[in-house]
């Protein structure tokens, strides 16, 4: 049976596809479109039972903003505009938006005005995410206000007539109270979902599909060992088996016996190859400092070892044409203009197609899905634990938690301080509690005193989040006894090292990775 739907129209948040992963964390199917596309064919999606539209960078009052396409009113299925997406109904149906003096960022509290079927079992007051400068000043006729800000301006309302519902505010974002709620409201009691989408049925329609098209041709994955590529090798070689190589390159940049443990553990399990290509990954980053050309540097080098050995392999088998990667969301979201106008914030190795040269395919069969629903799928697909509950790994690896040019030196003193971390959490029972912790080697030296001997040595920052999807995080409250000890540790074993900091950053403002 076909899932219901509910499409998100997106006009460039970085929210948009936290979104997505809301609406499915409620176990409900949903695409993102760009406001951009032509969207002619949702009428022939009998599926869709709601739309979302996302919020965006622009002002609906600009002259060459993204409009609402007359379309989407014409598929006559409810409407939720989420703060752009608020404003875009407000302006459509002739109410007026307007900038002003009064912006809201981050947490706001706002109260509810009048009954609402999207704030039912929901309290009367709230503390949300909000992210605006502009407000509505007046509604356009036949709507109503059901909950104002602190500040006395409009944070949601809805159309008399029913079926249009907008909020101001973020209720994707987890700093919005009782957000899930109120999507839930707007799922099951607006949009009536009746047919639940199922992680199983993913699988099986992924495998079908990765099936029927490398038929009898090879597939390479880049096997990195983080929980991504090893879901994605399960996955894939559950669809081709030994048609499927894996690869694992080490580039020098991994963690302690991180590329001996992965060939170790895989090795039997799949079509497992190795590749040493520490030398030319840190030759061709000898000298750079800056953090998005590591990322290029990194990203070619893949490709280009990528390339050769499918070249080799070729010349012996007959021809490699398809390359799977563990892609996922948040990479595409932070990367590029994926699905709308959003803006880059750093860019990912794995994200934005591959070189007409390579003469290889890209599979990327999670690229819309996110860290925990990759998870789920690896446990259905029984993937072990100590691979699913591993944190997540940054595709560059260490070259960016190195802040500053990449040396074997620096990378060695961080690779052993942050295996005296990771080893620490692990016996304090907190690894598990931890989203993803790692070590930043900093390019400060401060002064020291060990013994009778004045040093002048590294600072190691310590960074540790709570989050479910990557896309909001807190800083994890460590104990102090646990910090006192990492510190002490890593200071009195690791040569290098006189410093230790801890980084109380949530995200936003900061992103997870320093670089």
């Amino acid at each position: 049976m076909q899932a219901d739907k509910i499409i998100i129209i997106d006009f460039g948040s970085q929210y948009t596809k936290l979104i997505a992963r809301k609406v499915r964390e409620c176990r409900v199917y949903s695409e993102v479109v760009p406001c951009t596309s032509d969207l002619a064919y949702l009428k022939e999606d009998k599926a869709i039972r709601g739309i979302i539209l996302s919020g965006g960078p622009q002002s609906v009052y600009m002259k060459n903003s993204n409009r609402l396409a007359d379309l989407i009113l014409e598929l006559n299925v409810p409407i939720l505009g989420i703060c752009y997406g608020l404003q875009l109904l407000s302006h459509h149906f002739k109410g007026s938006v307007k900038g002003g003096k009064v912006r809201e960022f981050g947490k706001t509290s706002i109260k509810c005005t009048a009954p609402s079927i999207v704030f039912r079992g929901v309290s009367k007051k709230l503390t949300v995410w909000m992210s605006h400068h502009d407000h509505i000043k007046n509604l356009p006729r036949e709507f109503r206000v059901t909950s104002r800000s602190e500040n006395g301006l409009i944070s949601s309302f809805e159309s008399r007539k029913g079926k249009i519902y907008g909020v101001q505010f973020h209720p994707e974002v987890n700093h919005t109270q009782e957000g899930t709620k109120i999507l839930n409201n707007f799922l099951y009691k607006v949009c009536r979902i009746k047919n639940k989408w199922q992680m199983g049925s993913f699988i099986d329609e992924k495998i079908r599909e990765i099936k029927k098209l490398v038929g009898n041709e090879k597939a390479i994955c880049a096997m990195s060992g983080g929980v991504d590529s090893a879901v994605a090798a399960y996955l894939v070689n559950k669809a081709i088996g030994k048609k499927l190589i894996c690869v694992h390159i080490d580039n020098g940049l991994m963690r302690k016996n991180e590329s001996r443990d992965i060939v170790k553990y895989f090795k039997g399990r799949l079509n497992l190859r190795f590749i040493d290509a520490s030398k030319i990954f840190l030759s061709r980053l000898k000298g750079v400092t800056d953090p998005e050309k590591k990322r290029r540097i990194i990203g070619k080098t893949f490709i280009d070892v990528f390339q050769k050995f499918a070249g080799e392999q070729s010349r012996k088998e007959g021809g490699i044409k398809y390359l799977i990667q563990g892609t996922l969301y948040p990479d595409v979201i932070e990367s590029s203009s994926f699905q709308g106008p959003s803006v880059t914030i750093k860019t990912h190795h794995n994200v934005g197609g591959l070189p007409k040269s390579l003469h290889m395919k890209l599979i990327e069969p999670f690229r819309e899905l996110f860290k925990d629903e990759v998870r789920v799928i690896g446990r259905l697909l029984k993937v072990p634990d100590e691979i699913i509950g591993r944190h997540p790994f940054p595709g560059p690896g260490l070259a960016v938690r190195v802040l500053s040019d990449i040396t074997k030196e620096k990378l060695d003193i961080l690779r052993e301080a942050d295996y005296i971390y990771i080893e620490s959490l692990r016996k304090y029972n907190l690894y598990n509690k931890i989203w993803q912790a790692f070590s930043i080697l900093l390019p400060v030296s401060t002064v020291g005193v060990m013994g009778d001997s004045r040093t002048y040595e590294r600072v190691l920052a310590l960074r540790a989040v709570e989050s479910v999807d990557g896309m909001t995080a807190n800083w994890f409250p460590m104990p102090h006894n646990a910090l006192e000890e990492i510190s002490t540790r890593i200071t009195n074993t690791v040569k290098g090292i006189n410093r230790v900091v801890y980084d109380i950053s949530n995200k936003p403002p900061s992103t997870i990775e320093w670089e």
